[in-house]
């Protein structure tokens, strides 16, 4: 078990899911240590993700801890086996460890469900919609700041352009197809855009219109990543203070209830599509 620098999102997340494997077991660090045949120091920096650790070693953890979850374990082998480097990885030294996260947790969903309220969601918005948000920021980003975002953003639509790509669906309200970020032109051709997008069969966009009224969940952008296994799931918040993945088994409840009832509330496929050829008709 190797030290490695700058731990990921995923090298944190697995750290986490063995810690859970170790306390559902009732075993404290030590008693855990012994029997893996290490000591509590170096279970200790595996648990906290300043260590690296094999498929194999997740194997043998999760018998010692009598996990009687095959695919999951396996799931988790998965994730300790793979040491490959991600494409955002080129970004780590220029962009906030937030944006960094997102791609990769992004990049290993094996589906998308996303809501948005004031924004077109990333996946889908052209390099001139992206340009105009980043130009909101604050503080205020310097040219060459803002580029760098948008071709991270750009990037990470990839997954849904890919041979096998990630099946994608999105709510969004209304208020985000009309709000005109870089004028009515720019707006138009990012509506455009959407319903390009909306043609290719493994993605998804319905929109909740004004009249629809007050629904759960209204106030923030939500992205659920599918897991390769349900315990594997992520919910992925964008505040204005940075991003949060969440993980714990209530969140993801929390938050796939939000989806299914913002799903009850958006209009169909079909009707989201008219609905926004008349909103890019009107600009």
């Amino acid at each position: 078990m190797a030290a490695r620098p700058a731990a990921t999102a995923r090298r944190t997340r697995l750290a986490g899911e063995l810690r859970k494997l170790r306390e559902r077991a009732g075993m404290t660090a030590t008693e855990a240590a012994k029997q893996l045949g290490t000591s509590s120091g170096q279970l200790s920096n595996v648990e906290s993700a300043r260590f690296g650790v094999s498929a194999e070693r997740v194997r043998a953890m999760a018998r010692t801890y009598a996990c009687t979850d095959p695919a999951y374990v396996e799931a988790l082998a998965a994730m300790a086996g793979d040491r490959s480097t991600g494409w955002w990885e080129q970004y780590r030294s220029i962009l906030p460890r937030g944006l960094l996260n997102l791609a990769e947790f992004e990049h290993h969903a094996t589906a998308l469900r996303t809501a948005y309220t004031c924004h077109i969601p990333g996946l889908l918005q052209t390099a001139d919609h992206a340009r105009e948000v980043f130009g909101q920021v604050v503080p205020e980003l310097s040219p060459p700041e803002i580029e760098h975002r948008v071709s991270h953003r750009i990037k990470r639509q990839d997954i849904i352009y890919r041979t096998s790509p990630t099946p994608y669906s999105t709510v969004v309200h209304e208020a985000a197809l009309r709000m005109k970020f870089g004028g009515s032109s720019t707006a138009r051709k990012q509506l455009e855009h959407i319903l390009t997008m909306d043609e290719h069969p493994h993605i998804t966009v319905t929109v909740i219109p004004f009249d629809a009224g007050a629904y759960p969940g209204s106030g923030q952008s939500v992205a659920y990543g599918v897991g390769p296994v349900p315990q594997l799931d992520t919910v992925h918040l964008d505040q204005s203070h940075g991003s949060v993945l969440l993980d714990v088994e209530a969140q993801l409840l929390k938050y796939r209830t939000l989806l299914d009832r913002m799903d009850t509330v958006a209009l169909t496929p079909r009707k989201s599509r008219d609905f926004i050829r008349r909103i890019a008709q009107d600009l």
